[in-house]
């Protein structure tokens, strides 16, 4: 427990975190997870307004810290520990999503993971030209989870399934065109933004928006051009078919997405089409649980959640050694046992 990997300030009425791993990317582990979440309780019934932020310049929140997990897997003893930080992030996400009181968080930087966790389900998310999204986590063998199987299904022109699946990277406005922010100001303007809202409290949306700058409104999303062929291609009922129709479509964008797409997982493409199609209609409750089933199912040293940390993350030769290599090879019904695996009496409680 590292006292400072996490700071939290008391305005009276309102009260500030802030993540404070710089070095680390203010990536989250296990500490920072329960201290947010016990603070955040004390504060729902004392604040009217929470707002959560990164120090350091680079980044909100990176995401979770699957490097130090991965690791973990290969110890007998600490490997049955690790699903305690999915638990416990969870968990967490349900509480941000739920709160009583605004909750802002100033995602500039950064934001991927656990960190989108931290901020997508709060009903104000504010981005700055610096602020970088994306949910990467077909690249490592995992899943977008945090509540992303609820987030991303409900994006237009199935955007989500493109983000999800290929762990697209959004910068700045694009973050706010998406539906991922809310709102949208310059870095410059984080500070300033941050006293008025602890110290006036009141019309948060009124108070974002007079830092906002006047030309957001007439900017233009960098995948407009491509989002009748996100939309078609996108839309298929398996991968297999989202690849046949990019490569019918054979545009430049096109063949850069298959590419994409080939550098992936194959068990996590499948995995993750599956869970944000179900997530799609399901409650942020329920794909938490089902998000937490997978993420149970993964966490082995032999499974490709190991490779990808290790190809990327451990040895950086961002060379993973998939198994099975090709989705021809994934069976539908080992997919399918993924999401059945968890014992009952092993579910997430929220």
């Amino acid at each position: 427990m590292n006292e400072d990997d996490v700071l939290f300030k008391d305005y009276k009425k309102a009260g500030l975190i802030q993540l404070n791993r710089p070095k680390a990317l203010n990536t989250l582990n296990l500490s920072m997870v329960k201290k947010i979440y016990s603070t955040l309780k004390q504060w729902e019934s004392s604040k009217e307004l929470i707002v959560i932020k990164g120090i350091g310049e680079k980044a909100f929140c990176a995401g979770g810290d699957v490097k130090s997990i991965a690791l973990a897997l290969k110890d007998p003893v600490e490997a049955p520990v690790q699903v305690q930080f999915f638990q416990h992030e969870y968990t967490l996400n349900h509480l941000i999503a739920t709160y009583k009181k605004p909750y802002v968080a100033l995602i500039s930087g950064i934001t991927m993971g656990g960190g989108v966790g931290l901020s997508v389900h709060g009903k104000y998310r504010v981005a700055t030209e610096r602020t970088l999204f994306a949910m990467p986590e077909t690249a490592i063998g995992l899943f977008p989870d945090v509540g992303a199987t609820y987030v991303l299904p409900k994006l237009k022109d199935n955007l989500g399934i493109f983000l999800g699946l290929t762990g697209h990277r959004l910068k700045g406005i694009d973050v706010l065109h998406s539906g991922i922010a809310t709102h949208y100001i310059s870095f410059e303007k984080i500070e300033d933004l941050t006293n008025d809202l602890l110290t006036v409290q009141t019309d948060i949306d009124k108070i974002i928006k007079k830092h906002q700058p006047n030309n957001v409104i007439n900017s233009e999303f960098s995948l407009a051009p491509y989002l009748k062929q996100i939309n078609h291609c996108f839309s298929a009922p398996n991968i297999e078919e989202i690849i046949s129709r990019l490569e019918a479509d054979g545009s430049e964008w096109a063949r850069n997405t298959i590419e994409t797409l080939n550098k992936m997982s194959p068990t996590s493409l499948k995995v993750t089409k599956k869970a944000l199609e179900l997530g799609k209609q399901q409650t942020l409750a329920e794909c938490l649980k089902m998000e937490f089933r997978l993420v149970c199912s993964i966490l082995r040293p032999d499974t490709d959640f190991y490779e990808g940390v290790r190809a990327v993350l451990i040895d950086k030769d961002h060379k993973p050694t998939w198994n099975p290599k090709s989705l021809r090879e994934v069976k539908d019904e080992d997919v399918i046992k993924k999401f059945n695996l968890m014992p009952l009496e092993r579910e997430l409680k929220l």
